[in-house]
């Protein structure tokens, strides 16, 4: 069974991942479920999520469908077995150095896959993606060893990467490529009509290196859900508050810009969104995250995946239609949707954290050959705590 081009995500449906009104686990197992009957077919989840419990609620759902039905994919990277959880409540990815040396890399990577087929009620995974990774992940041949005998021990039919936990790290995923192409069968980007930078600078250097994408945050946050109406009323909790404040108010308005061309297609905004990622170069399934909007009167996640299931095979979008796209979804310089960029930064300089680091020579000279700008306001950072953004300047 190979990966489809419309995928589940375990961490929709705010339990695992909070975005708007969690659902419960046997809901949650409804909808999967639903899924599949409705032809989504390939299914993700990580151990992160709930520390197994999300792996768990996954595999009880998909129980009852025969495995070589669907498709099954795994996120592995943060050590939920021996990590603490930091200030913000995030878990050290497994090479963090307090917890072990490139040694045994491997051996955490093959007890997290066996112990996440266990609670998922399989023998393998169609896909293991090294999820989140550090500047260790994206670098060290001792991890992208440990990804191959994943394989090599039948836990995993292919490997690859899911950079995260923000949008970022083109760079380092080019430069993952270009070291270690030979593993990688599959990444995980965010992209989506009003978000296609960082991302969009990956493309060429996926299709070079015969790696299939895998789109998510495609919903732009709920956005092309058509239903999420105001960022001040979120929880305070919602995962969605890391995002600057006036992000709806000017995404909405972008997107009804977009809805004339959707509309010429037959499409809902959530498809048109799906099916202009899936234009993409190497983009090859995508994975929105359903969200249940907190309030009375709000489009159920039942029928956002009904969209999602009945996304057609194959839109083309015409020059023009691309073009206008392009030209409304520029986020470069969008106060609100150029994203914190995570990972090598010409505008960090301070120390390696887990999700930041600066600049290598390594890193300068792939941006010189796939001809990416290293222009600092196209690497804002923003002050946490009152979300207005300041311009780092770069080297």
């Amino acid at each position: 069974m190979q990966l489809t081009s419309t995928a589940h995500a375990i961490w929709s449906g705010g339990r695992y991942v909070p975005f708007g009104r969690p659902l419960s686990e046997h809901r949650l197992q409804e909808l999967a479920r639903a899924a599949y009957e409705k032809g989504v077919r390939t299914f993700v989840t990580s151990d992160v999520y709930g520390e197994g419990a999300a792996d768990r609620v996954l595999g009880e759902a998909l129980s009852g469908f025969a495995r070589d039905s669907f498709s099954l994919v795994a996120l592995i990277g943060h050590d939920i077995y021996h990590g603490e959880r930091d200030g913000r409540g995030i878990l050290p990815r497994f090479t963090d150095a307090s917890l072990r040396g490139p040694d045994q890399y491997g051996s955490y990577l093959c007890m997290a896959t066996e112990r996440a087929l266990h609670r998922c009620n399989t023998d393998y995974f169609d896909a293991v993606l090294l999820h989140n990774p550090d500047q260790v992940g994206y670098t060290h041949r001792s991890v992208w060893e440990g990804m191959t005998d994943l394989r090599a021990r039948g836990l995993a039919r292919l490997t690859g990467l899911a950079p995260g936990p923000a949008n970022g790290f083109a760079l380092d995923i080019i430069n993952c490529f270009e070291r270690f192409g030979e593993v990688i069968n599959w990444a995980m980007i965010i992209i989506n009509p009003l978000e296609p930078w960082p991302m969009q600078a990956v493309l060429p250097a996926a299709a070079k290196h015969n790696v299939a994408l895998m789109a998510r945050v495609v919903e732009c946050g709920g956005l092309f859900h058509d239903d999420i109406t105001d960022d001040l009323n979120l929880s305070p909790r919602d995962h969605r508050r890391h995002r600057p404040r006036g992000w709806v108010d000017v995404g909405a308005a972008q997107r009804e810009q977009l809805r004339p061309i959707a509309e010429a297609h037959g499409l809902t905004m959530l498809q048109f969104a799906c099916a202009w990622a899936l234009s993409k170069t190497s983009v090859k399934s995508v994975v929105p995250t359903l969200i249940q909007e907190r309030g009375s009167h709000r489009k159920s996640i039942e029928s956002q995946l009904l969209e999602l299931a009945a996304l057609p095979e194959e839109v083309r979008f015409k020059s023009a239609e691309q073009r206008r796209i392009q030209t409304i979804g520029d986020n470069r310089r969008c106060p609100v949707f150029s994203q914190n960029y995570k990972g090598g930064s010409p505008a960090y300089h301070g120390p390696t954290l887990q999700d930041r680091w600066a600049m290598t020579p390594e890193l300068e000279a792939v941006a010189g050959r796939w001809e990416i700008s290293l222009e600092a306001e196209q690497f804002l950072q923003y002050d946490g705590q009152n979300k207005q953004r300041a311009l780092v300047t770069a080297r």
